[in-house]
């Protein structure tokens, strides 16, 4: 076991096993005893430790008022924390394959019972194809213990994505440890199923964050977008301005 902590709990399911370990701040939860899957500070259990999960939010700075968010992988929970507890009147809708996981979610990671939180157990390809549910914004974080789900990289999981957004919703892509095979298939179904209406930037974790947008990208100015950074990371406490600079200065807006 590589990570480095106390194991709280170790579960297995028909998947595979499910870790939680505890160190002196942190709670971790992992599929391999390696890999973190998802990172809890014990001091801040709503925040988003890891640097990825901050960086998916820049979707965020792209929607006017966001009221519906679907997240695809459930994890520990912390996406689906952090949103809650920062917009009031959000409904959040998480899919999650392994009821275990999510059960580990609510146990060890103090995921709300709310009525604004939806967990479907479901995979998310066949939820994302049936759904009648329009969101704001989509995460598509899917990984296991070998890496990224084939499946986020498929045409028909991203054409449904893409259809069940409202009309200036955006998909949020986690790509992180993918074969260049792998990326260059992704970036090509991306561009034909989101007609290029796309902004991409990389983080120091070496994870890829891909912003897909419904209709034309917003035109925005630089003060109004990190304006709208500024305001975010007051809600979120979490660094959006940089976020806002980063894409104000690589993508060209």
């Amino acid at each position: 076991m590589d990570i480095n902590g106390t194991c709280i709990s170790s579960t297995t399911d028909e998947y595979g096993p499910i870790y939680v370990y505890q160190t002196r701040t942190s709670r971790i939860l992992s599929f391999d005893g390696k890999i973190y899957q998802s990172c809890m500070k014990l001091n801040d259990i709503n925040g988003l430790d890891l640097g990825y999960t901050q960086a998916m939010m820049a979707g965020l700075l792209f929607i006017p008022r966001v009221k519906t968010a679907t997240i695809m992988g459930l994890g520990a929970g912390s996406m689906a924390k952090n949103l809650l507890s920062s917009f009031s009147k959000l409904n959040v809708h998480a899919v999650e394959y392994r009821e275990a996981v999510a059960k580990a979610a609510k146990e060890y990671f103090y995921l709300p019972d709310t009525e604004r939180l939806f967990i479907h157990i479901d995979d998310a390809v066949n939820y994302i194809k049936y759904t009648d549910i329009k969101s704001d914004i989509i995460f598509s974080d899917l990984y296991n213990s070998k890496g990224m789900e084939p499946k986020q990289i498929k045409s028909s999981y991203l054409r449904d994505c893409k259809s069940a957004l409202n009309k200036q919703g955006v998909l949020v892509l986690n790509i992180w440890n993918t074969a260049l095979k792998s990326r260059d298939e992704l970036d090509e179904l991306l561009a034909l199923e989101f007609e290029n209406r796309l902004l991409s930037f990389n983080v120091k974790s070496g994870n890829t964050i891909v912003l897909a947008f419904k209709n034309d990208i917003p035109l925005i100015k630089r003060k109004e977008l990190l304006t709208k950074g500024k305001w975010l990371q007051e809600e979120m406490n979490i660094p959006m301005e940089r976020y806002a600079k980063l894409l104000w200065d690589t993508q060209n807006l």
